[in-house]
């Protein structure tokens, strides 16, 4: 119950972000970020406290959930400091911020980049300071996406994950996975896994395709408004990540329940002592 309502209570502070240290937005604004706060905060404690969750997959598979959660609000956290510093409300770390994610965004605007794709995506005549922000906001987002990667990857290799966490329950960590459901188990896990990261890996290309075919039918985004800039670049950046890192996951399950297979294959065989 303590774990749930601390993981709630986080989610909550991290959707309020953003209206925590920028300027007072629109009419409504507060009204609507308190809500999804609320709604998000009141999700996470009913995953995390009850004994079977319905959606939320490795729950109990540390630091899966963990490294995501903490990436992402990093990326909200300091996309909201470089918003507040061109906001007009400059500090020593706003500042600090800026002169360091500034750079990296020139660095990372090449051709065929994702952060050159987003750039792409701009209507014309965007004034340059916000597109100086989209593409310093992309290019730290997407950094710090990679950056959950290159953590994930290291857990896998130096530390053995999800074993070193204890016994892997796949009803508690898959729940919207039926292993009573299709062909073999091994071969959903790795299809799924393969589809994931396929799409993981293009998603960063196609998102601003999409976003400039449907601009002419939808209009563009606004992305003036600070709370828009925000979380457009952070689920840019941090949904290609998140499936990459689900399709590692669930490719790690099918080699673990493919070993385990062999194992008792062996051991009916008498080839290992029972």
């Amino acid at each position: 119950m303590t774990g749930g309502l601390l993981r709630a209570a986080l989610v909550v502070l991290m959707i309020a972000t953003p209206s925590m240290l920028l300027p007072a937005g629109g009419s409504g604004t507060p009204e609507i970020v308190a809500l999804v706060a609320l709604a998000a905060g009141l999700f996470t404690a009913v995953e995390y406290t009850s004994l079977s969750p319905s959606l939320v997959e490795f729950r109990d598979a540390q630091p899966f959930n963990r490294i995501r959660f903490v990436t992402t609000a990093a990326a909200v956290f300091l996309l909201s400091l470089m918003i507040r510093d061109a906001a007009g409300e400059a500090s020593t770390i706003t500042a600090l911020v800026v002169a360091l994610a500034t750079p990296l965004g020139h660095a990372l605007d090449i051709p065929y980049s994702p952060v050159r794709l987003v750039m792409l995506t701009l209507p014309e005549g965007t004034p340059a300071v916000l597109a100086d922000q989209v593409r310093t906001g992309a290019a730290l987002s997407y950094l710090i996406s990679l950056g959950s990667l290159v953590t994930f990857a290291a857990m896998l290799r130096f530390r053995g994950w999800p074993m070193r966490s204890g016994n892997f329950n796949v009803w508690i960590n898959l729940p919207t996975f039926d292993p009573t459901a299709g062909p073999d188990v091994i071969w959903r896990l790795r299809r799924d896994g393969q589809f994931n990261l396929v799409l993981g890996f293009l998603l960063p290309f196609v998102i601003p395709a999409l976003m400039a075919l449907g601009g002419p039918v939808f209009g563009p985004l606004n992305l003036s408004n600070p709370h828009t800039l925000i979380w457009t670049l952070t689920g840019w950046a941090f949904l290609p990540a998140s499936l990459l890192m689900r399709g590692v996951a669930l490719q790690r399950v099918a080699d673990m329940i493919g070993a385990q297979r062999e194992r008792a294959t062996a051991r009916e065989a008498g080839l290992l002592p029972a």
